[in-house]
């Protein structure tokens, strides 16, 4: 993402006089075939605006869908798994996908799967990602293409964390974003078919980290139920596998 829409890289590539393919698209892929498809995307020279050629500036609010959270009646909310998972702020955050810890049994505000979440209240900019239909509260925004590019989204979004950042040192006592604050943050935009390329080659990649990230959690949600038990001798090696079938 940081090569193709903030260093605008092949297109530096080409100016420079690059023309094998795969050297233009920086060894993204080694097949010269697909790297010539890729390549013949990108312009050859900037415009005025120090742009790619046929790029443009624009604003999140643009290209982008935001819902602001809202936070319902703390009487609708759970631990028992009753409604959607709810996430308040970046204590729900994770490296890459919040962790259901509260739930919500009278949504107000939701955030659809595979939509970026950000948060906007301090410290504002910490980005994840939604593994589930949830509901967000006010320390939350949902952000999502308007054409349905989850993955760029979600990488978009990261590339403005500094810009976010600053909504945090801007002189208030607790630093904050509004709706309209981050509808006018500064975007590029490229065309569509290299928006979609970006998409296509980064959403496999999301996904396999997602479900590195299940496996991940599976484990160590095992480890904390069996360990405890073994190590007190409440139960054999032999019986673990019975426990683990009945805890589940």
């Amino acid at each position: 993402f940081h090569d193709w829409f903030v260093q605008f890289g092949p297109t530096r590539r080409k100016i420079d006089g690059a023309g094998d393919p795969v050297t233009i698209m920086g060894g993204l892929v080694t097949d010269a075939y697909r790297a010539q498809e890729l390549a013949d995307l990108f312009p050859s020279a900037f415009g005025e605006d120090g742009l790619p050629e046929a790029w443009n500036e624009g604003t999140l609010g643009d290209g982008f869908d935001i819902v602001m959270g809202q936070s319902p009646p703390g009487s609708t909310y759970n631990e028992a798994g009753d409604g959607l998972p709810f996430f308040q702020g970046r204590r729900d955050f994770g490296f890459r996908f919040p962790e259901e810890r509260v739930y919500c049994s009278e949504p107000s505000r939701i955030a659809n799967v595979d939509w970026t979440l950000v948060s906007v209240r301090a410290p504002v900019g910490d980005v994840n990602r939604a593994t589930v239909r949830c509901c967000i509260g006010r320390g939350v925004a949902a952000v999502c293409d308007k054409r349905n590019l989850r993955s760029l989204t979600y990488y978009t979004l990261l590339a403005l964390k500094p810009e976010l950042a600053r909504f945090d040192g801007d002189g208030t006592v607790f630093g904050s974003i509004t709706q309209r604050q981050m509808k006018l943050l500064s975007v590029v935009y490229s065309p569509l078919s290299i928006a979609q390329e970006f998409n296509r080659i980064a959403a496999p990649l999301d996904e396999l980290i997602r479900a590195r990230t299940m496996e991940i959690q599976t484990l160590a949600a095992t480890r904390d139920l069996l360990l405890p038990k073994l190590m007190s001798g409440e139960v054999c090696l032999r019986d673990a596998e019975t426990v683990l079938a009945a805890a589940q």
